[in-house]
């Protein structure tokens, strides 16, 4: 059994800042593909960001670039994203996810079939 459990989620002001973690546990090795979704309320779910499983290759989706930074450490098997310069249309749930493989899928963010276990989300809220 695999766990995927985010933290860090919370309000900020725009232009602020948060980090969100996630931590991987269970069955599941450190060669991962990994990445970051978003569901804002009324939307369908986006990829934001995947890194490959030695995070040598990461990818980002064109309304972060420049703003978010995905990290790992696979002896933690832990993962962060790091978000500055926050805007309200950041405000979403943000889930964690396992990919399939150990390179992002097309390279690119991927989408939600190319990640086989998911967190339950942590909230965040970006203030105007």
């Amino acid at each position: 059994q695999v766990q995927v459990v985010e933290s860090g989620g919370g309000l900020a002001q725009a232009g602020g800042s948060l980090t969100l973690s996630c931590t991987v546990s269970g069955a599941i090795s450190n060669a991962n593909a990994m990445g970051w979704f978003r569901q804002a309320p009324g939307k369908e779910r986006e990829g934001v960001v995947c890194i490959a499983w030695n995070g040598g290759a990461t990818y980002y989706v064109d309304s972060v670039k420049g703003r978010f930074t995905i990290s790992r450490d696979n002896t933690k098997k832990t993962l962060a994203l790091h978000m500055n310069s926050l805007k309200p249309e950041d405000t979403a749930m943000y889930y964690c996810a396992a990919g399939l493989g150990i390179w992002c899928p097309g390279s690119g963010v991927g989408a939600e079939g190319d990640f086989a276990y998911w967190g339950q989300g942590t909230q965040v809220t970006v203030s105007s």
